[in-house]
């Protein structure tokens, strides 16, 4: 007869061998596929980024989409990360749908990013047009065909070449001084955007920064060749100026990562949650420029490349949760000031910044509560026209997706331009050791999300915000509650 811990040791090895593999256990191993697309515009073609038109006048360095799929047993997940002002809903639902039909990526767990770059295409209204089959053709429309397209063939590319892989991971502290919070609070109690410290009546900036850089390093299993590394930083990407193509400072951090693990190398840059984040440093007369940004951040990168921590049990996890955020409300009168207003903008009249920008923001909004008629409001509006969300009412159906893998890493990914105390909370809660959080994910007709705080406080960042208060802490809500189940099911024995 067997001792009482033989029998036991037998008993659990016979039902650990009845055991099937779960979809996404890390008994599969890991796969890893990337890829990139050039998405540069034609010269001539609108700029994003202001609220004035620039037509390009050549190219500084290249845009790009940049992917990596992540697949193990039936789990897939991608993320693209493009080098534009922000994904109109449009854009994101149709990239899904159709990398969802060529790979079986399922929509929900495929996240497009922009990465904000100021100097990038305006290609809001030709793709609205483009869909909606009512655009002249030409130039313009080939060009909104081609970003659709670039972009997907970047996630199939990735997926056609996925392979056994390693995940390693990484935080650095960014210590040279490149990102400053924009927001600051003015003697008489108010809150204004764009200050300098020479200004006797600014007291203190309204909020912190986020200097940590997120690094994911992947690998091939075989050979430990490096295949990418994505990073991920708190800063607004508007370092550029002027009527050139750029991927801002992106594109230094993608130059110094190649140079320290070879050019076959895809760096991936996720936009942190920066909606109140630049690099006006308030106490100096003169702005950082963008090489030395991008080199700084790169040097931080190079020196997190080389103390990463391999994630030894990778499993997979995809989960996404909606947040249906209340879109501001908009008078009859409002939108007839609005019309006002952005018609004497367009005959070239000056007019007060802030106005304009909230005859824009009120437009748009409308055009999402009801749907008014697309010649109508393409006449004032081009981003924030959608097919997707037009008419839909009081609500937008925000998404929160996580990925994470094991018990070690997640990375967060939120709509809009989120302000750095959001993402700060998602970070604090987080029960994974290292968490990055990407911001413009999936749709930018949110335009900012601020605190409640933030809100109570104004100025240009709440003026320009399509929801109500409390979006941004709804938002922190849904990621904790969707990375808590994550790492409950990660510390769980099969």
């Amino acid at each position: 007869m067997k001792s009482r811990p033989l029998l036991w040791l037998s008993i659990m090895l016979t039902a650990l061998s009845c055991l099937e593999p779960r979809a996404g256990h890390a008994a599969e191993p890991l796969r890893i596929g990337v890829a990139e697309t050039d998405i540069t515009p034609p010269n001539g073609y609108p700029m994003s980024g202001y609220y004035h038109e620039r037509l390009a006048t050549g190219a500084i360095d290249p845009l790009k989409a940049h992917a990596i799929v992540f697949r193990q047993g039936t789990e897939q997940a991608a993320l693209v990360t493009c080098d534009l002002t922000g994904i109109a809903k449009d854009l994101s639902t149709e990239v899904r749908r159709i990398v969802a039909a060529r790979t079986g990526i399922p929509a929900e767990n495929l996240v497009v990013a922009a990465t904000h770059s100021h100097t990038a295409p305006d290609y809001f209204k030709d793709l609205f047009n483009h869909l909606g089959k009512t655009g002249a053709g030409g130039e313009r429309a080939r060009y909104v065909t081609n970003l659709i397209d670039r972009i997907v063939d970047a996630v199939v590319q990735a997926h056609g070449k996925a392979q056994p892989g390693v995940l390693a991971m990484a935080s650095a502290r960014q210590e040279t001084p490149v990102s400053f919070n924009r927001r600051f609070v003015m003697r008489d109690g108010s809150v204004h955007t764009w200050m300098n410290l020479a200004n006797p009546d600014v007291v203190r900036a309204a909020g912190p920064i986020d200097p940590e850089i997120g690094i994911v390093v992947a690998r091939a299993a075989e050979g430990n060749q490096p295949l990418a590394v994505l990073s991920n930083f708190a800063l607004h990407l508007d370092t550029v100026g002027g009527n050139r193509w750029s991927a801002d400072y992106p594109f230094f951090i993608e130059r110094s990562v190649r140079e320290h693990l070879g050019p076959q190398v895809i760096s991936l840059f996720g936009a942190g949650c920066c909606g109140d984040i630049n690099h006006s440093d308030p106490s100096a007369k003169e702005r950082n420029k963008t090489d030395m940004i991008g080199g700084e951040l790169g040097k931080t990168i190079r020196v997190g490349l080389d103390r990463t921590t391999i994630i030894t049990n990778p499993t997979l996890r995809v989960r996404s949760a909606v947040v249906h955020a209340p879109l501001r409300e908009v008078t009859d009168e409002q939108l007839k000031k609005s019309k006002d207003i952005l018609t004497i903008v367009q005959s070239g009249k000056p007019m007060d910044f802030f106005q304009q920008v909230e005859a824009y923001r009120l437009l748009m909004v409308d055009q999402l509560r009801q749907r008014r008629a697309p010649a109508e409001a393409s006449r004032w509006i081009g981003w924030g026209l959608s097919h997707t969300w037009g008419g839909i009412g009081k609500e937008l159906p925000l998404e929160v997706t996580t990925f994470t893998f094991g018990s070690d890493l997640a990375i967060v990914c939120l709509p809009g331009e989120v302000f750095v105390d959001l993402g700060l909370a998602i970070k604090r809660g987080s029960p994974f050791r290292n968490t990055l959080v990407i911001e413009l994910a999936n749709c930018v007709e949110t335009v900012y999300i601020p605190t409640r705080a933030a809100f109570a406080g104004g100025s240009y960042e709440v003026t320009n915000s399509a929801c109500l208060p409390g979006t941004g802490e709804a938002l922190v809500e849904a990621a904790l509650r969707l990375l808590r189940e994550a790492a409950t099911a990660a510390v769980a024995k099969p």
